[in-house]
């Protein structure tokens, strides 16, 4: 039993993932989800790769896309983004009153129309570069990775066959909400936030688009809207303090 907890202990470290105290197994349970942790762990690049395809495509299933307005719109602004790093993208508008946006592995991004709403075209395109951002830095495929990992160790991995091809729409569901709902290091943050900064810029953007759209999500977390902002700030910590190094950067930008 000890030497049981103790693989799914290990397989839960070597992945960074901190979710064991939410489990209650019993041995068997725990053996089966040992083994399952220990195979999520060690899922190749390319099983990454098709796990966020095939999340992607349940997550497009399950929500509603916006009007053709808020598609034409996101269409013309990545009119000129045709990769990340080599990834082809693909895009879509959610449409929902929440605001946040991501970016997976496979090239896709998703933004909500709620995001959309509130910001304006700079605003948005650093939003969407921050996601990007963390696609660049692997911080994207790591999610995914400890989504999967959430499932094994839960033990229902093994009982739905093991396999990334055969993981049932329902689990593919829990791994993408878990997946959207990632959160991230202060570190991974800043650097996408440095992304974002370079990507809006790039094109054609106000260096100061990063950090108004912080600051945009800093004041709509303190209205009576707050609950729209819930799953954006909870995933993206300390924006007020982000915002204002994100702005020193651009100053010094303009100084130039």
């Amino acid at each position: 039993m000890k030497k049981i907890t103790f693989l799914l202990l290990t397989a839960l470290t070597l992945t960074g993932c901190s979710i064991m105290s939410n489990l209650n197994l019993d041995p068997v349970q725990l053996a089966s989800a040992a083994t399952s942790a220990l195979t999520a762990a060690s899922i190749t690049d390319a099983q990454v790769a098709a796990l966020s395809q095939q999340t992607i495509a349940k997550l497009d299933a399950q929500n509603k896309l916006a009007s053709q307005s808020y598609q034409n719109r996101l269409g013309r602004l990545l009119s000129d983004v045709k990769d990340i790093e080599g990834l082809k993208i693909n895009y879509k508008v959610y449409e929902t009153n929440e605001v946040n946006a991501f970016a997976c592995g496979d090239g896709s991004i998703r933004v909500y129309s709620g995001l959309m709403d509130i910001m304006d075209d700079s605003e948005l395109m650093a939003i969407i570069g921050h996601e990007c951002g963390h696609v660049v830095h692997q911080d994207s495929k790591h999610a995914m990775k400890n989504a999967y990992l959430a499932q094994a160790a839960r033990g229902v991995l093994s009982s739905a066959g093991g396999t990334i091809g055969t993981l049932s729409q329902s689990i593919l569901g829990d791994i993408g909400e878990s997946f959207v709902s990632s959160q991230y290091s202060q570190k991974q943050e800043y650097a996408a936030d440095d992304y974002g900064l370079k990507f809006s810029t790039e094109h054609g953007y106000s260096p100061y688009s990063m950090s108004n759209a912080l600051n945009k999500l800093v004041e709509l977390s303190g209205s009576s809207q707050s609950s729209l902002v819930q799953k954006m700030f909870s995933s993206h910590p300390d924006s007020a303090k982000r915002a204002e190094r994100v702005k020193a950067k651009a100053d010094a930008m303009q100084r130039k």
